[in-house]
């Protein structure tokens, strides 16, 4: 059983297809959250900001992300 994300600036995340279908494979993400954009969306669903995180752990690109709440876990889980 996966760990429950806690959404704290700093937090490190595995975003794939659980979060959404478009992060599925080889388009999963490492992503270092930045904020949690606080506008009503659909119920479940987050816009998230942050950086993709390269192997070494550097940013490499910042993001937003729209993902399922329920999908995200730790990037160490």
């Amino acid at each position: 059983m996966r760990q429950q994300v806690q959404l704290e600036p700093g937090e490190v995340l595995h975003i794939g297809d659980e979060a959404s279908v478009q992060f599925a494979g080889d388009r999963a993400l490492t992503f270092r959250l930045i904020r949690v954009d606080q506008r009503s969306t659909y119920d479940g669903w987050l816009w998230l900001e942050g950086y993709v995180l390269g192997a070494d752990g550097s940013a490499v690109q910042r993001r937003r992300v729209f993902v399922r709440r329920e999908g995200l876990h730790p990037a160490n889980g």
